[in-house]
């Protein structure tokens, strides 16, 4: 049998949750990872200040957060289409300003086309997938 929309929408899903549950570990991560990381990518020096920590963190944290919502989602798919929509439309809002604000704060060309632009093809093809989903009779066991 071949895998229907529902099935690639719960596969997309839980591997978009896989990627954002794996910031959960710069939660934990030592700062001398993170700045060692930061000189990696050419992005120069990192400031061991707390403003600096609170946000890598935090934003490491609602990282996470998003990605253990899409793993609860991807359980029940067809019960969640409205808010998997839903969702999706907020996801291109937010790859847009943060295409936006990697264009206007100057990151590296690397970062800019690396963030936004593949949020945005993944919050579209989910979208998509939800769509065929709704409008596909419910069929097997649900996901």
């Amino acid at each position: 049998m071949l895998p229907t929309p529902k099935d690639f929408l719960v596969l997309l899903l839980r591997f978009v949750a896989g990627l954002l549950l794996l910031a959960a570990i710069a939660i934990v991560m030592p700062f001398a990872w993170m700045a060692a990381l930061h000189q990696g990518l050419g992005l120069g020096g990192l400031p061991e200040l707390p403003i600096i920590q609170y946000l890598t963190r935090s934003t490491s944290a609602l990282y996470a957060t998003w990605g253990a919502l899409f793993l609860y989602l991807s359980f029940d798919v067809r019960r969640h289409l409205a808010l998997i929509r839903f969702l999706m439309l907020v996801k291109l809002a937010f790859a847009a300003v943060m295409f936006a604000i990697d264009v206007w704060v100057g990151m590296p060309w690397y970062w800019t086309i690396c963030e936004g632009p593949p949020i945005m093809v993944v919050a579209a093809v989910i979208y998509g997938l939800a769509q065929k989903v709704q409008k596909s009779p419910a069929r097997g066991r649900p996901r």
